[in-house]
């Protein structure tokens, strides 16, 4: 996968696999924020949303393809100060993650921007290995939306 793997814009992303990807119920499982019905409507909005913060902040969130295939979507958002890094991928697809991450935290120590990245993950992830392999330290909870989660950083310098 490593020579075929390419970041691209969601806009790329049919909405039919974006729907489809997002309604799975192994795919929400972890997405304490995750609800309601995906119907073309719904990923046309949630795209917008995420195109919005390329213009507002020069970087958001991307799909991520194996050649033609689809593996998901993910990648940094500001949050307050902070740069969050958050990956969500279509189930069968979750092998891929690390070389994914690996390459996006690549792409966050080239950018003076980003000092650091925060991870955000809801209590009900337990293996939280991977990140202590990244060198991530928690250092705490917070309330998002509702919902709590753990929150790691990671210094990127």
């Amino acid at each position: 996968m490593h020579e075929t793997l390419r970041f691209a814009r969601l806009t790329e992303v049919a909405p039919a696999d974006l729907a489809a990807h997002m309604s799975d119920a192994r795919t929400v499982a972890h997405m304490p924020l995750a609800s309601g019905v995906w119907d073309a409507a719904r990923c046309t909005a949630f795209v917008a949303m995420k195109e919005a913060t390329w213009a507002r902040d020069g970087l958001g969130h991307w799909a991520f393809f194996d050649g033609a295939d689809y593996l998901g979507w993910g990648g940094f958002q500001k949050e307050g100060a902070e740069w969050d890094y958050g990956l969500v991928l279509r189930p069968g697809r979750f092998g891929a993650g690390q070389r994914i991450t690996r390459r996006a935290l690549d792409f966050a120590r080239s950018d003076p921007r980003i000092p650091y990245v925060t991870f955000l993950l809801p209590p009900s992830r337990r293996n939280l290995g991977a990140l202590a392999r990244l060198g991530a330290r928690q250092v705490g909870t917070v309330d998002y939306d509702g919902a709590t989660f753990l929150k790691f950083r990671l210094d990127t310098d």
